[in-house]
């Protein structure tokens, strides 16, 4: 009995040591098991550090993403590099922009009702030259010269040729970024000149010369194409102003049309529409493009952004025929060349997001590396570096004559004046007159003088 008394109590101090000694080994467990435990959650920052950093990667990257802009564009050739390079924007930097395609007059009536309704249905905007005072004036565009000074290092603007800078320019602010440069220069068929075997007119009155030489209505071919009608007609009178060294403006800088010089301009403008193709008279843009493309005529001064489409099979019949070279100005005048173009500006009326993502549109868009690819896709120069690059060169031949027309480019030969628009539609109502034979020169040019200084009281 005692025997198995002192077993029990020797079974049961050996099983009470034994579950002590179990329950020592289960509490140690996981501290001995804790640092491999915890290295996991040691890593798991490390390990998801890239995660966190992606989004704000992305975000510093495109800061703009999501932010809708819409762009409204003449219809002139470059709106292809547009229609090109604009979703290659959208994928690099998340800004969506919706294009309007506009012809001029459309482009400029849209715009006037958008500003003075101050209803920003436009963002970004393509400006003639000519529109940057009336813009400036009244604030309709933002002044870009602060933002160009922040940007400074991005935009390397000393690459820009320095006649780019009419393109938005008033009162010594900026109103537009430069977009691209056109030169007035004459377009000639290099075949029919050599057949003739006469050399290109270098002035004015070897250009009369040549279309009366080269004149031929009864195989309807004629001379020369001109512009007669409306704005078309306006500007091209004011380009043959130019070319023989007049000038529409006073001393004081106030326009000044009826001048003895401006009415022998306008007779020796309207003695070319004899060498012209009938009709000419009511010429617009386009109608003078396609007779020249149509090979209708030997010749044509226009815009250089017309230049590729000679060489398009698919609008022109006279590829491979044409030559260009630098507008003929009077004898004894200055070599100075009309300068035109377009310049890109942002609605004051935008918010300010908005604004800052069309600026950075216009940044990239005239960066060196986009505007190669701009140039390539029909649309127009601004930089040295892109007008001298061997490829564009290569591409397009008659770069170097461009750039020489662009460096001794006049781009003040139609004023910048915010009253331009009273101004072009006085001479275009006017100089219509006098091609329809309703008045003499300086009666035409008398009272278009006249509507200007009543309209700007």
């Amino acid at each position: 009995m005692q025997t198995k008394v002192v077993k029990t109590l020797v079974f049961t101090f050996i099983l009470t040591a034994l579950v002590f000694s179990s329950i020592g080994c289960t509490a140690q467990t996981p501290a001995a098991e804790e640092p491999a435990a915890e290295e996991p959650m040691a890593e798991e920052p490390a390990a998801e550090e890239p995660a966190a950093e992606e989004p704000a990667a992305e975000e510093a990257a495109m800061p703009y993403d999501g932010v809708e802009l819409t762009l409204a564009s003449m219809t002139d050739q470059y709106i292809e590099g547009f229609r090109y390079l604009i979703p290659l924007f959208e994928e690099e930097t998340g800004i969506t922009i919706t294009m309007d395609e506009l012809g001029y007059v459309d482009l400029y009536q849209k715009l006037t009702a958008d500003f003075v309704g101050e209803t920003a249905s436009y963002d970004l905007m393509t400006m003639d030259i000519v529109w940057s005072g009336e813009y400036g004036a009244n604030g309709y565009t933002v002044p870009l010269d602060d933002l160009m000074a922040r940007d400074a290092d991005e935009l390397n603007l000393d690459d820009i040729l320095p006649v780019m800078w009419t393109q938005g320019e008033y009162q010594g602010q900026q109103y537009a970024f430069p977009l691209g440069g056109y030169a007035n220069v004459l377009n000639y068929r290099k075949d029919v000149f050599e057949a003739a075997g006469i050399e290109p007119p270098t002035t004015q009155e070897e250009m009369l010369a040549a279309a009366m030489e080269l004149n031929d209505p009864d195989n309807d071919f004629y001379g020369i194409a001109l512009l007669g009608a409306g704005s078309a007609g306006a500007q091209d009178y004011m380009a043959w102003v130019q070319q023989h060294g007049g000038t529409i403006l006073d001393a004081d800088g106030s326009i000044k049309l009826n001048t003895e010089e401006n009415a022998q301009i306008l007779e020796f403008f309207g003695d070319l529409f004899d060498y012209a193709p009938p009709g000419s008279p009511g010429y617009w843009w386009g109608d003078r493009e396609t007779a020249f493309r149509d090979g209708k005529v030997a010749m044509m001064e226009g815009w250089s952004i017309a230049r590729n489409d000679y060489e398009d099979p698919e609008m022109s019949s006279v590829v491979g025929m044409v030559d260009i070279t630098l507008a003929p100005v009077s004898e004894g005048v200055a070599q100075t060349y009309g300068f035109g173009g377009w310049g890109i500006g942002i609605n004051a009326d935008s918010d300010s997001v908005k604004q800052e993502a069309a600026w950075e549109f216009i940044k990239w868009l005239s960066s060196e590396e986009i505007q190669k690819e701009w140039v390539l896709h029909r649309g127009v120069p601004l930089r040295y570096s892109t007008m001298t690059d061997p490829d564009i060169v290569e591409a397009l031949p008659w770069m170097p004559l461009l750039l020489e027309a662009f460096e001794n480019g006049d781009g003040d030969y139609r004023p910048r004046t915010p009253e331009y628009s009273i101004v072009e539609t006085a001479i275009a109502t006017y100089v219509s007159a006098y091609l329809a034979g309703e008045m003499d020169a300086m009666e035409a040019l008398d009272a278009a003088q006249a509507q200007i200084e009543q309209n700007t009281q």
